[in-house]
């Protein structure tokens, strides 16, 4: 079998579950060493011995992305094993619950805030120059059709998405000519996720698609590769 990402290292946000945890196996599967990240210390050695099963390479690195010195700690770990970071997946979200703007629960908004929005840009900062030593660093960002299409109800969690998406591409543009750093927003859809769930209760989860098939679209767009800004719905 061959392994397009071998000698490859990913970092995985929100990898102890859903996408996250699917995109890591994706990408161990491929080759990849990869860096799995959550708070759910459990959950996540339950996602690496799964990929150890299946003869991959992966080490856990849990930590909050609230915590104020979590993100840099991390970084600064990762930098002393190794030399570069060849992609880096943000996948960890965090969702309100669906409410009217007015009724907004200001902890929940908060929460989302620094999850979704302030720790993605964190992520961007600390791993940049490990980002910008690898031979073609890339940056996969995974979204929300909210954050460009406001919905009612759907306000706390959009807007943080919205500003996700413009943080990631005014990233894009900043390192576009000055390093071989690129970067994709992937909106994974409908997906069969207890996130999916928390927002849609009364849904079906076997009528929308598995986090399996987002992780290999994405790993497919890693290996296919890119140029320049890229952003993509996965549909199914």
């Amino acid at each position: 079998m061959t392994k397009p990402m071998e000698n490859r290292l990913a970092l995985v946000t929100g990898a102890s579950k859903g996408i996250g945890a699917a995109t890591a196996a994706a990408l161990a599967s491929a080759g990849a060493h990869v860096v799995l990240t959550g708070r759910d210390v459990r959950a996540l050695e339950k996602v690496e011995d799964s990929i150890h099963e299946a003869g991959g390479a992966s080490t856990i690195a849990p930590v909050d992305l609230a915590e104020s010195d979590g993100i840099a700690r991390l970084a600064s770990a990762i930098g002393s094993r190794w030399d570069r970071l060849d992609y880096l997946v943000l996948s960890a979200a965090y969702l309100p619950t669906l409410t009217p703007v007015t009724q907004i629960d200001g902890k929940q908004l908060s929460q989302a805030l620094t999850v979704n929005f302030l720790a993605s840009q964190a992520l961007l900062a600390n791993f940049d120059p490990l980002l910008k030593r690898a031979d073609a660093g890339r940056v996969i960002g995974l979204t929300s059709s909210v954050g460009a299409s406001p919905r009612a109800y759907w306000s706390a969690y959009a807007s943080t998405k919205a500003a996700f998406d413009n943080l990631l591409e005014s990233y894009a543009q900043e390192v576009e000519k000055i390093s071989k750093v690129r970067v994709a927003v992937l909106d994974p859809g409908a997906t069969r996720t207890e996130m999916r769930a928390k927002a849609y209760p009364g849904e079906d989860p076997k009528t929308v698609k598995a986090p399996e098939e987002v992780a290999k679209r994405l790993v497919e767009l890693l290996v296919n590769d890119f140029e320049g800004f890229h952003r993509e719905r996965v549909e199914g």
